[in-house]
């Protein structure tokens, strides 16, 4: 469990998703959905693994989570993502009919929740969940920025073999500068009692 509580959040289990996913090479995002207070699927980046740009955390959780309840609206479900979607991903997520998105960090460069283009607030947008934003911040921006932090450090060597990590740790939104308002700015999910949160943020006692 990585925050200190006697019971997991479902936004816990997204973070857990995602160190698993940085120590694999894979940019450390995570995604979980929920259904009825039962997780119905999980996932993390893995366009590395499986060579394919559109396998972000939550474009996987969803094909997971449609196939798993035969359908391809997921009416009454619930996304837990530890960065803010893309706009790739903010589109399947409205496709999806989800009715709650939760997201940890947000994303200045490639978001489009809050940064960006705003897809949720587009006049071609068909659904827009209820959107709860610095769930859990401080711990997805802190995975985000060691894991680029230490692929600057072997970026010079990394180069030499032509390793496509170095132009991906250069263009990191989350260089130390830019982290600091994620860190000691707006207080993340460390810093909120379970009565603060939004609904449906943790997972029932058993």
């Amino acid at each position: 469990m990585i925050r200190a509580m006697s019971v997991p959040s479902f936004m816990d289990l997204a973070l857990m998703a995602a160190a698993e996913a940085g120590k694999s090479g894979e940019v450390p995002v995570g995604c979980v959905i929920v259904r009825n207070q039962e997780v119905i699927a999980t996932a993390a980046n893995r366009t590395r693994a499986d060579h394919d740009p559109t396998a972000h955390a939550e474009i996987l959780a969803l094909r997971e989570a449609a196939a798993k309840i035969g359908s391809e609206r997921l009416i009454d479900c619930d996304l837990y993502v530890t960065l803010e979607p893309c706009t790739m991903c903010a589109g399947a997520i409205s496709l999806a009919r989800i009715r709650r998105l939760y997201f940890g960090a947000t994303d200045p460069k490639g978001g489009a929740v809050e940064s960006g283009v705003r897809f949720f607030d587009a006049l071609s947008c068909h659904h827009r969940p209820e959107i709860y934003s610095a769930i859990g911040e401080s711990a997805a921006a802190r995975l985000l920025h060691e894991f680029f932090q230490e692929r600057r450090q072997w970026a010079p060597r990394l180069s030499v073999a032509g390793d496509p990590l170095k132009p991906l740790a250069a263009a990191s939104p989350y260089a130390p500068s830019k982290l600091a308002s994620l860190l000691t700015g707006r207080p993340g999910l460390y810093e909120k009692s379970q009565t603060d949160l939004p609904p449906a943020c943790f997972v029932p006692h058993p």
